[in-house]
């Protein structure tokens, strides 16, 4: 199990790349993160919907994405309720009050899928979620330290060095542990290091002599590690952009307060000559040469958001200037003249952004799938996660046309599929139509596609493990577990040492 000091300490980064590692020694290896907390989704080719980490994760290990890699998938919906993906399919909604006695299914299904998952691969690599040291959730834990009990699982601890302070945090999460919970984490990982591995020797030496755990590598900082991420890290990842050959093209993506499939958004930050901003301001919409509307796990909601913000009335004067805007599944349906929806927020109908001629009706009925079609003679390949259906509002229109079972009028663009940026050439040959509605003299760089991009940084990963990491400790603690007699750290013994110690 890799489990971590925080979120985001490297987890989803560190599986991915133990993945590869082992996968390019011909062994068959599988992710697994028993319950995943994220917006962030893809359907797999039966038409079950996971967390998009393990996804990555699976195609880092050469292995075909299912359903019981993430079996318990929780979409948030509001700051005190979550939907529940099951085996990659809805399965109900958890309220924060019901938390402590809702997950004893949640619990047996996950224990099951990671059983079948042994059952017919050589090694499961298993992320933990947040931090096992969450011991106010310890009594119904099984995705950290109660999977690792359950399964017998040496545990892997990482921590984050770029935030600092990752040497007590390391020490902390360890001895908030109970024994047989400590009997089981074997090792420290530091993560997302910048400068001399040697300057850190005397505070990996003292760690291990406090715990009686060996630090297995220091991995080095990693430029490019952000692509596939989950929610915080996908947008952490829009910044900045790479030298193409003509103008930048600026893109302002809405961040709404439950963005969903945020990764939609990457393609086009990894894309030579663009720029894009996550933002929540008015003014850097109605400046931008494209604002998107990305996908949102509650539509009706997060449109209330956006016309608090004054973004409605931005989009509107871009519409009316011909300046591109584009919707991408929830995004899309914002852009329809009402949206009906009994459903998802219970609100009823509710007007849209009136951009398109649209009506749009949530079904209880989740749709999934891997649709594909071609826009321009351009072959495109996305997937869709949704309870929204868009339908026409009236009669046939002479300025619309068909896009990517969605419609364009004008500048104004709209899609129910993800994924579709992923396509290099279609996503291309759209940024420069769209660069040239919005008057800028951007053009594509003959660089590496995006899945390309994304292959080479799995294997950097890889190679960063191998080359940083103590690889053969790691594999005697696959083929082996934990060690046995590994000390009980208790708090009170680490002050008392401490304090004991020699001066300088």
């Amino acid at each position: 199990m890799v489990a971590g000091t925080t979120s985001d300490a490297g987890k989803s980064t560190v599986t991915a790349g133990l993945c590869r590692w082992l996968a390019r020694q011909g062994v068959r290896v599988a992710p697994f993160k028993s319950q995943n907390m994220s917006n962030n989704s893809m359907v797999c080719a039966d038409g079950a919907e996971i967390g998009r980490a393990q996804w990555l994760q699976a195609v880092a290990a050469g292995a075909e994405p299912e359903s019981a890699m993430n079996p318990v998938l929780l979409k948030p919906g509001g700051d005190r309720r979550s939907h529940v993906v099951l085996r990659g399919k809805p399965w109900g909604e958890l309220l924060a009050g019901d938390w402590a006695t809702g997950r004893a299914a949640l619990a047996e299904a996950a224990y099951s899928a990671l059983a079948e998952l042994r059952d017919r691969f050589d090694v499961v690599i298993c992320e933990g979620a947040g931090s096992p040291a969450e011991i106010n959730l310890r009594s119904g834990d099984y995705v950290n330290m109660g999977l690792a009990r359950h399964a017998d699982l040496p545990v892997l601890v990482i921590g984050d060095i770029d935030r600092g302070g990752v040497l007590a945090a390391m020490s902390g999460t360890l001895a908030l542990l109970e024994p047989a919970d400590q009997a089981l984490v074997s090792g420290f990982l530091v993560n997302k290091f910048r400068g001399d591995p040697e300057l850190l020797r005397p505070g990996l030496d003292s760690l291990e002599q406090v715990t009686g755990r060996p630090v297995l590598g220091v991995l080095p900082w990693l430029a490019e590690a952000w692509l596939d991420s989950e929610d915080a890290l996908a947008m952490a990842g829009w910044r900045g952009h790479q030298p193409g050959s003509g103008a930048t093209l600026r893109v302002a993506a809405v961040r709404f307060p439950r963005v969903s499939n945020a990764t939609d958004l990457d393609p086009l930050a990894a894309e030579p000559g663009v720029s894009v901003e996550v933002t929540a301001d008015p003014d850097v919409v109605a400046a931008a040469d494209l604002a998107v509307l990305p996908g949102t796990r509650s539509t009706v909601d997060d449109l209330a958001w956006l016309r608090e913000r004054g973004i409605e009335r931005a989009l509107r004067a871009r519409a009316a200037d011909g300046k591109p805007v584009l919707g991408i599944c929830g995004g899309y349906q914002m852009l329809a003249e009402t949206i009906d929806d009994p459903v998802e927020s219970g609100a009823g109908s509710v007007p849209g952004l009136g951009l398109l001629p649209l009506v749009v009706r949530f079904e209880e009925d989740k749709s999934l799938g891997r649709p594909s079609g071609a826009w321009r003679e351009h072959p495109v390949r996305g997937y869709e996660i949704h309870h929204g259906v868009v339908h026409p509002s009236g009669a046939a229109r002479d300025d619309v046309e068909p896009f990517l079972d969605g419609i364009r009028r004008s500048a104004v663009w709209g899609t129910i599929w993800h994924g579709v940026f992923e396509n290099d050439d279609f996503r291309r040959a759209w940024l420069s139509e769209v660069a040239g509605q919005a008057g800028v003299d951007w053009r594509p760089s003959a660089t590496p596609g995006f899945g390309a991009r994304r292959e080479a940084m799995l294997d950097r990963i890889a190679d960063a493990i191998d080359e940083h990491a103590d690889t053969a400790a790691l594999l005697e603690l696959i083929e082996s577990g934990a060690p046995a007699g590994l000390p009980w750290v208790r708090l009170e013994r680490v002050y008392r040492e401490q304090r004991q110690a020699p001066a300088g």
